[in-house]
């Protein structure tokens, strides 16, 4: 194995970790949140939230961990995942995703469902509650999938 290949190997397992690391911090959050609320979050529970500091840290802490698992994700396990492979990744994110998708690690519909999201929270969320209700509420139903789409490239 050349020098360049166990340097990719390592990119990745450091990008895997990263990833985990966030993965379970975002778990963490809404483990803590569930202590106290039952998902998916009304507007009544919601405002409850808003008004007790520590719960508005999970909350926070949710979004935030969500939002940088799935920037490195994006940015970089699946290119350092590619690149430990052996594959070229000299092409559009598009074409980088349909190869993972032939790999069976996601689907490229959900993977843009989860930008989607991203993109929201980037997006002034703290402006309208209900819109905040919402985000909370897809993160809590799409970590199983940011899940495993780690245990895929575990594997």
């Amino acid at each position: 194995m050349g020098s360049s290949a166990l340097i990719y190997q390592e990119k990745f397992k450091a990008h895997l970790s990263e990833s985990l690391i966030h993965l379970n911090r975002l778990n963490n959050a809404i483990t803590a949140l569930e202590k106290k609320y039952t998902f998916p979050l009304m507007l009544p529970e919601f405002k409850e939230i808003v008004n007790f500091d520590q719960d508005l840290a999970f909350v926070d802490q949710a979004i935030y961990r969500f939002s940088k698992l799935q920037d490195c994700m994006g940015a970089k396990l699946f290119k350092s995942y590619l690149l430990s492979q052996g594959e070229n990744i000299d092409k559009p994110f598009l074409d980088i995703l349909n190869q993972l998708e032939k790999l069976h690690i996601l689907n490229v519909d959900e993977w843009f469902e989860l930008r989607d999201i991203r993109n929201s929270i980037s997006h002034h969320y703290e402006d309208d509650m209900n819109v905040a209700i919402g985000l909370v509420n897809m993160i809590y139903k799409s970590r199983n999938d940011l899940d495993n789409i780690l245990k895929a490239l575990q594997r």
